[in-house]
């Protein structure tokens, strides 16, 4: 172990949970048809994020957020630790809060393997369920644009959310 660099061992562990988490969705899809994985798929990642939100919460130190500066320091923080390189997933913030998540085109990791396992028609996303999910368990009063259904990536060859957070506390 002490000749493996981190950042090398992150990469294999993101890696290895996303091999199962892809495996998951074929064997699902095999066994059940994408509707249903669709929205099993879904759920668990719902289920998933409330967890590691606590978790995240715990090992950054983190109690609770109030402004648009304490967000932006926990997401960035948060994204070092469950983000891997290979994802070529892209961040960045915007006033008045405003926080951005893209992929470049054709780059996401999701779309390239279920396109691979040919059901990208009938995908519907469940990567944004991730954080959106953290932001609904911190309390976070947000929008975002644009509501999409299904794959951005296949539908318009990029794939990008805006989130618009309000700390005003109405």
């Amino acid at each position: 172990m002490n000749s493996v660099e981190r950042k090398d061992l992150k990469e294999l562990l993101i890696k290895g949970w996303m091999t199962h988490d892809g495996m998951w969705f074929y064997h699902s899809l095999q066994e059940f048809g994408i509707e249903k994985t669709n929205k099993v798929n879904k759920e668990a990642v719902k289920s998933m994020s409330i967890i590691e939100l606590k978790r995240l919460k715990k090992i950054l130190g983190v109690e609770s957020i109030s402004n648009f500066d304490e967000l932006k320091a926990f997401l960035t923080s948060a994204y070092k630790l469950v983000m891997a390189d290979f994802m070529e997933f892209g961040y960045g913030y915007k006033e008045p809060n405003i926080v951005e998540i893209w992929w470049e085109p054709e780059k996401c990791f999701a779309y390239q393997g279920i396109k691979q396992i040919g059901v990208i028609d009938d995908y519907e996303c469940g990567i944004f369920e991730r954080t959106e999910t953290w932001y609904k368990t911190l309390g976070l009063n947000f929008t975002v644009s644009p509501k999409v259904s299904g794959c951005m990536m296949h539908t318009e060859g990029k794939c990008f959310r805006e989130y618009r957070f309000d700390f005003s506390g109405e």
